[in-house]
């Protein structure tokens, strides 16, 4: 089986409705699909978010990068995954949104290849049923104390409060009114988004503390580790970082400054799945919690990707992120199963969800180049 065309193909999806965070107001989600055939007639999928907070990567950057990558991975035997990594590693460097958009689909098809699901091609599966993380990002208290209610009603148990948009005063007012509803047994954490500066994020743990808050994500720059290190010291609040980590190496900065005692991953950011599932076993090494997370907005296709790393990591304490369920419309058959909160793996084979090509259709934006080997 070997690699026969890619095609990166930008969309632009509606989403149900806007999700506000530090820097960042998501009103459509802008991905990217990768579309690869081989010579058997077999097609798999991949995507990635645009993501330009967290990896600098734009979808028209994205496309020109799979177009770019493609002349490394034309002709190439599509199951041989590890030494697609290193065609793309030597051709480019960084990209790591595009990189995972094709290495996500090359999972997809060498699984339907071998009719194994994903997981079986990342390691053991140690789980079949993964807690959901309900993101609350609405930005104003009584629509976020409504979303709270009804995602509890819903039996969501874990959840993640979005920051960093006001005044850390007013958003720890909001997350303690949150976590009032929440009630005890939950896990609740907040995630600021690099959104604010050391002084303002110690203000905020300062007003938290004792509410109830498990985990608080990326609370200044992702560059910023003495910054992270001062908020970790100051507060039992585990501090988590996300924009911060784009590498095993990443990982063990973060741990040995003592400035995160948990990690989110995302494929994106790692440059695939493969990537989230080493630092999935390193984090556990370590005694660090981990979030697998989507982008949001991404859809069905991502969100498979995700739930089959989840399944083979050795600890996900804090839960899974999909972010299917934030759009009005998917690209697929039927949305990837899962109820408000938890996800069943997936046991068909690839990915297990049916990429539906007319709805890829209706929501292009723009054009790119079909290669051809």
């Amino acid at each position: 089986m070997h690699i026969k065309t890619i095609e990166p193909i930008a969309v632009s999806l509606p989403m149900l409705k806007p999700v506000i965070m530090a820097g960042e107001e998501i009103r459509r989600a802008d991905n990217v699909l990768v579309r690869i055939a081989a010579d058997n007639g077999l097609v798999g999928w991949g995507e990635a978010g645009a993501a330009p907070m967290h990896t600098g990567e734009t979808v028209p950057g994205m496309a020109a990068a799979v177009q770019h990558l493609t002349l490394a991975l034309l002709g190439r035997d599509a199951a041989d995954i590890e030494g697609a990594l290193g065609a793309m590693d030597g051709r480019m460097y960084g990209n790591h949104g595009a990189k995972a958009a094709i290495e996500i689909a090359l999972h997809d098809l060498a699984g339907k290849n071998a009719g194994k699901p994903v997981h079986v091609l990342l390691g053991e599966k140690k789980r079949s049923w993964i807690a959901l993380l309900g993101v609350i990002g609405g930005g104003d208290l009584d629509g976020d104390l409504r979303d709270a209610e009804k995602k509890k009603a819903a039996g969501v148990t874990a959840y993640k409060i979005k920051v960093g948009i006001d005044a850390p005063e007013n958003d720890a007012a909001r997350t303690r009114a949150i976590c009032e509803v929440l009630g005890q047994g939950m896990l609740i954490s907040a995630d600021a988004n690099q959104g604010y500066s050391t002084d303002e994020a110690l203000r905020y743990v300062r007003a938290v503390e004792g509410c109830g808050l498990d985990f608080f994500e990326q609370p200044v720059m992702a560059d910023d580790l003495a910054g992270m290190a001062r908020v970790a010291a100051a507060t039992k609040i585990a501090i988590g970082a996300d924009e911060g980590i784009h590498s095993l190496d990443d990982i063990r900065r973060h741990h040995e400054s003592k400035a995160a005692r948990g990690v989110s991953l995302k494929a994106i950011k790692l440059g695939g799945l493969r990537g989230v599932v080493a630092a999935g076993r390193l984090c556990d090494s370590l005694g660090m919690s981990v979030n697998i997370s989507c982008k949001t907005g991404e859809s069905s296709v991502a969100c498979a990707a995700a739930l089959h790393a989840a399944s083979v990591i050795p600890n996900i304490a804090w839960a899974l992120t999909l972010t299917h369920g934030q759009l009005s419309q998917d690209v697929t058959v039927q949305p990837l199963p899962a109820s408000a909160s938890h996800a069943d793996s997936l046991d068909r084979p690839g990915l297990g969800v049916d990429v539906d090509e007319a709805r890829v259709e209706r929501h292009r934006v723009g054009h790119a180049t079909r290669n051809v080997a």
